[in-house]
């Protein structure tokens, strides 16, 4: 029994030749290619999604966590109390070692050695001591428009923008503006240190007693308004003290 014959083959028979018509079906017909929708996603094709997202989570969690946190601003500094120091470390005794590391630090940037003899200028030393930082260091107000605050002196805990804050011998804490100020600090002699080091009377020792060749330096707050920080990288130029 002869199949029932395919309705276009009927259509090209009566346009086209018996063997046209039938090469035009094979080839436009029966061997075209059909291409159909899928009715379910490919499970390769979604695991490999899932993959990328994974890899995208994963890549922004790193960079999330590789982040520095936010700096405090400085009404939280304030509401945190974080640069404060509290009533039971205003205690001079406390700082008594950071003076004597003050001591080591400053012969090392002015080249002082224990044992042998070292000539320190002025012109030499000036640089130097202005990049310094003075966290330890011992400071007298020797000037002063604010007549209040000259003869004050101590270790300095806090060295700001603007002011020095020192501990006494009494326990007190005391913030000095650096505008219209000038500070006298000491620098022994490496060699003659040890008996004042050793001293439990350190708040105590004068001038006369620091020992021989102490250097003795003043210095201007006015021209010296800078944080220890920034002053480590900037460079001072000489100028006119109109102010003497």
């Amino acid at each position: 029994m002869e199949a029932n014959p395919h309705a276009a083959l009927d259509l090209l028979k009566k346009a086209h030749a018996p063997e046209t018509a039938s090469a035009i079906f094979t080839e436009k017909v029966l061997h075209k290619p059909l291409h159909l929708r899928p009715t379910s996603p490919d499970p390769n094709r979604q695991d490999a999604r899932a993959h990328r997202r994974l890899q995208r989570l994963r890549k922004k969690e790193k960079a999330k966590r590789r982040q520095k946190p936010k700096p405090l601003s400085a009404k939280e500094k304030r509401i945190t109390g974080i640069y404060e120091i509290s009533k039971e470390s205003q205690k001079y005794d406390i700082y008594v070692p950071l003076y004597r590391m003050w001591l080591d630090y400053i012969w090392e940037i002015l080249g002082m050695v224990k044992g042998k003899q070292t000539w320190v200028t002025a012109q030499a030393a000036g640089a130097k001591l202005a990049s310094a930082d003075f966290h330890g260091a011992k400071l007298m107000v020797v000037r002063s428009k604010c007549v209040s605050t000259v003869g004050l002196k101590g270790i300095v805990v806090r060295d700001t923008k603007f002011t020095f804050q020192i501990i006494n011998a009494k326990n007190e804490l005391k913030t000095i503006p650096k505008t219209h100020t000038i500070f006298r600090f000491q620098i022994p002699q490496p060699d003659g240190v040890d008996k004042i080091l050793d001293s439990e009377k350190i708040s105590d020792i004068s001038e006369d007693e620091m020992g021989p060749n102490t250097l003795i330096f003043e210095l201007h707050g006015s021209s010296f308004e800078h944080r220890a920080i920034d002053r480590a990288t900037k460079k001072f130029k000489q100028r006119n003290m109109t102010e003497l």
